[in-house]
């Protein structure tokens, strides 16, 4: 299983992106706006990933936010919600949207992402409504980490202290809002330790 990818950008496309880690290329499918949020070309770049295995077929998917990652995740638990359709879904609407929508059962907002029907948008909505609240909402949505920066360090550093992906991602997010872009490695994971302990 491959749950992450660090490397350098090599190309990206309408809704995928190639990272070159050590000379060997991962093509990893993703939302329109973690592709946005990826940074340039020939750029360092962190992406969580999640791995497919079908019998005809392994994918990649690649997510900038652990919180864009676990909804990945749920959608796809959906019958008729396969990763290319989790993808749309994500492309449209952020993790704190998503989450309203379903929490409100506004079949149409889900509706609006390609290959999404009134029905499929309700069979979502039904299912997921008891699921949403296991999700940490996310920053507003999808921030590829650019690698080496102190927000993607800082989510390793939780990461590697037990803290789940979804735990961590929420508390780094929330240290990175209130001590703003500048701050150091330290100070971030300090506040964000305090955070996910609440």
């Amino acid at each position: 299983m491959i749950a992450r990818l660090s490397g350098i950008l090599a190309e990206t496309g309408a809704d995928h992106a190639v990272i070159d880690v050590n000379g060997v290329g991962y093509l990893a499918y993703a939302s329109a706006r973690t592709l946005s949020a990826i940074g340039p070309v020939g750029g360092s770049v962190l992406l969580l990933t999640e791995m497919q295995v079908r019998e005809d077929a392994i994918t990649l998917f690649g997510f900038g936010s652990a919180s864009e990652r676990d909804w990945f995740r749920l959608l796809t638990g959906v019958q008729g919600v396969g990763g290319r359709v989790a993808l749309a879904i994500l492309s449209v609407l952020d993790t704190n949207e998503l989450s309203r929508a379903i929490a409100s059962g506004d079949k149409a907002m889900i509706a609006r992402a390609n290959g999404v029907g009134p029905k499929l948008a309700q069979r979502i909505a039904m299912e997921l409504k008891d699921k949403a609240g296991g999700v940490a909402p996310g920053p507003g949505g999808a921030t590829a980490l650019p690698q080496g920066s102190a927000a993607a360090d800082a989510l390793s550093a939780l990461a590697n202290l037990g803290f789940r992906p979804a735990e961590a991602a929420a508390a780094v997010s929330a240290a990175s809002d209130e001590l703003g872009p500048e701050v150091g490695l330290d100070a971030l994971v300090r506040l964000a330790l305090r955070k996910a302990a609440r």
